[in-house]
């Protein structure tokens, strides 16, 4: 009898143990999927946010005395885009200081003739929004909607508290053949904000065009 009833003891006792182990375990898969709800709107509304801003141009030039070629890069309008990124309020410190990175080094190879002579009116020398969009490395969409950035779909690779790495397509779109565009995500005050984007790259966007 005192057998059966120690028996009884122990396994109310598991059970007990196991309850806690259940219940963190929800909860740690509630915040997840959360956290991935939370940065598959940030890239979309980055993407549509970046479609408001028009002009925006993220290589502004400087004409050179000659005015046949291009002296370098404008480094008093790139102040106003951070200033513009900073204040979106989708851009983590970390891209905003990629991106400053990636313009200065540019400038510099412009103005040091570490790149060929930039015509006024060709495309850049450097791979950097050459010719293409660099917040989605496309010049076209392939869906006919008022929002098609609201139709990419996301693939996430890896998943922290605060570092995410994901890859977005266009979904069931031949345009998604061979085609994966990552991008990292980091907390930022308990916020997600967007860290890095495979177009600003930065050992890429300081190449040589066509290297």
């Amino acid at each position: 009898m005192i057998a059966i009833l120690l028996l009884c003891l122990t396994l109310a006792a598991c059970k007990d143990h196991k309850e806690p182990a259940n219940a963190a375990t929800s909860e740690t898969t509630t915040t997840t999927n959360n956290d991935k709800q939370e940065i598959t709107k940030l890239v979309r509304q980055m993407l549509n946010w970046k479609e408001s801003q028009g002009q925006f141009d993220l290589t502004p030039t400087e004409r050179s005395n000659t005015d046949s070629i291009y002296a370098g890069l404008d480094l008093n309008k790139h102040a106003q885009n951070l200033s513009i990124l900073k204040e979106s309020g989708l851009c983590a410190q970390e891209f905003i200081n990629n991106y400053d990175r990636l313009i200065r080094t540019i400038d510099k190879k412009i103005r040091t003739k570490q790149y060929p002579d930039w015509q006024i009116g060709d495309l850049p020398v450097f791979r950097f929004a050459n010719d293409i969009s660099p917040w989605c490395d496309c010049q076209d969409v392939p869906y006919d909607n008022p929002n098609p950035w609201d139709l990419v779909e996301i693939t996430f690779k890896e998943l922290s508290n605060d570092k995410a790495t994901l890859t977005w397509t266009w979904g069931r779109s031949q345009w998604s053949k061979d085609f994966a565009y990552t991008v990292k995500t980091v907390k930022e005050n308990g916020k997600w904000k967007i860290a890095y984007l495979q177009g600003f790259d930065l050992d890429e966007g300081i190449k040589k065009d066509g290297l």
